[in-house]
């Protein structure tokens, strides 16, 4: 994939980490220069949480004459067309968009081009000519991670379920396909055994919930490891288990480190999370929107490019990522993230393990 690497609208006004003003989506246009942000859904926290605060705070920095203005589509991939055609109507100067679906979401990136205003995709790519800049981390070394924790903590003929993402975010396909570049020898051999696996539509908890039943029920609770793409998935798969006195005997991965995530690691149900320092992706992004606003270039910011869907070279730069695992992991995460503090996640049972208590 690398070419030369390898129905709600929701406003910030600039500086402001929490949410501002509930807007009923017809509003007047802002009054100065601003970017509009379109998030995917509300189903994963980190959206709202994470990435749209530390965007927000990022842009404060730079560009604090720019106001920003976040959108929420909640999973609706005509509702998030729809208000990116009212943030260009408003007159935004940069679209940061996190599409619900890649393909679909070229619409966006056209419509914006023909208006004269750059696309940045954030966290995942959009297959479209028009898209002018990619942030992500390597989604593809991150499954990798997710799939070579849970092989080292089975054995040889263990039966493993895979857990896979949204099949509209084209992210879940390069999760997966690294899962599969260190999973698919050992099922070749039958070092592993695959013995379900399915998609989990809009990354959707229940979904996930639901494939985890029937893995149990397919395979009569012969379950060694679980490959989870992400937390919201890992979560629904410990829930799960727990309901055959499982949880905590099986190793299953996630991904975006949140609160909940940490704590199951804390308390020995979840085994892994992969985490990535959203602040420094919220960081970059701002600092290329304040570029595009005034006009200038982005040359010295991207770090190669890549190939998108529709074979158009996306200027991008790669973020690192971080495996947490056991206490040393969840202490790397909250020493690292600033949006998660001891306190957030020694709530609740957690509160009562070795770590919150020293």
């Amino acid at each position: 994939m690398l070419k030369s690497l390898r129905k709600t609208a929701i406003s910030y006004s600039v500086g402001l980490t929490a949410l501002a003003v509930a807007m009923s989506g017809s509003g007047a246009a802002l009054a100065g220069e601003f970017v509009a942000m379109l998030l995917p859904e509300n189903v994963n926290p980190r959206w709202e949480s994470q990435d749209a605060r530390f965007f927000v705070e990022a842009m404060k920095e730079v560009a604090p004459d720019v106001e920003v203005e976040v959108f929420n589509a909640n999973n609706d991939t005509a509702t998030q067309q729809r208000q990116a055609e009212q943030a260009l109507t408003r007159g935004a100067k940069v679209l940061v968009v996190v599409p619900i679906d890649g393909e679909s979401s070229a619409i966006i990136a056209d419509s914006a081009a023909e208006a004269g205003v750059p696309t940045i995709a954030y966290d995942r790519m959009i297959h479209s000519k028009n898209t002018s800049f990619w942030v992500q981390a390597d989604l593809g070394a991150m499954g990798g991670s997710q799939a070579q924790h849970v092989v080292e903590n089975t054995k040889k003929g263990d039966t493993l379920v895979l857990l896979k993402g949204s099949p509209t975010d084209p992210n879940a396909a390069v999760i997966h396909n690294g899962q599969l570049e260190i999973l698919q020898p050992l099922f070749d051999s039958g070092e592993r055994v695959l013995g379900y696996e399915n998609w989990t539509q809009g990354w959707d908890p229940a979904i996930a919930r639901r494939s985890m039943d029937q893995a149990l029920t397919k395979l009569n609770n012969n379950v060694q490891g679980v490959v989870s793409s992400n937390d919201g998935n890992a979560g629904a798969a410990i829930a799960s288990l727990a309901e055959q006195g499982m949880a905590g005997k099986v190793p299953v991965s996630g991904l975006d480190a949140t609160v909940q995530a940490l704590q199951l690691i804390l308390l020995g149900e979840q085994t892994q999370t992969g985490w990535r320092p959203f602040k420094d992706m919220a960081g970059v992004t701002a600092n290329v929107a304040a570029r595009l606003v005034k006009g200038e270039g982005v040359d010295d910011l991207t770090a190669g490019t890549v190939k998108n869907g529709v074979e158009a070279d996306v200027p991008f730069v790669p973020v690192g990522h971080y495996s947490a695992v056991g206490e040393e992991g969840v202490a790397y995460v909250i020493e690292n993230d600033t949006s998660i503090s001891k306190g957030d996640v020694c709530q609740g049972a957690a509160a009562e393990t070795s770590f919150c208590k020293n």
